[in-house]
């Protein structure tokens, strides 16, 4: 016969665990929910998991979290880009790197602030064509498949894409 305390214990425990396990839950549905409605699942998942404010974000939270994650990124490529442009020795490469810094510093300093900024005003029309803006600007930095620009241009514009995928879920609404 099983001791009345036991059971009152383990059903306790299981009932504490739902209450701290339930919002984590809800948190991963609505991320996996809305990333499967970008063109790289998962990257939208691991960028929105490795930020905590997504933990209690509704859809809008999460592409205002992606547009800065985007510009996180874009800010650390031009900075990248300014370290190659001074290490490099091959003149050809330099001026290419050089073109790709003309690109990315206006994406830093201004369109992505800019589309941030109208998001977060409610203005997510303006905002998508801001970041799709970006992500035309940062593809036109033509880079060898070689180079070791090649890999954060991509992820660049995968970002933008992703954050682009969100905001149509709000338009839509």
């Amino acid at each position: 016969m099983e001791h009345p305390t036991s059971s009152s214990s383990v059903l306790l425990l299981r009932c504490l665990l739902l209450l701290f396990l339930a919002p984590q839950i809800q948190c991963d549905d609505l991320i996996n929910k809305t990333c499967r409605k970008t063109p790289d699942y998962n990257l939208c998942v691991s960028s929105l998991q490795s930020n905590p404010k997504s933990l209690d974000a509704d859809v809008q939270g999460l592409a205002d979290i992606m547009a800065n994650i985007t510009l996180s990124n874009a800010t650390d490529t031009l900075s990248y880009i300014q370290i190659l442009v001074s290490q490099t020795k091959d003149p050809m490469l330099e001026q290419s790197l050089a073109y790709c810094a003309e690109v990315y510093i206006p994406v830093v300093q201004y369109i992505l602030p800019q589309a941030i900024n109208v998001f977060n005003k409610g203005g997510y029309g303006f905002a998508k064509y801001g970041i799709s803006y970006a992500a035309d600007e940062v593809g036109s930095c033509t880079v060898s498949k070689k180079s070791p620009l090649a890999d954060r241009k991509q992820l660049m514009l995968d970002l933008c894409g992703v954050t682009v995928a969100i905001i149509n879920i709000l338009l839509k609404k």
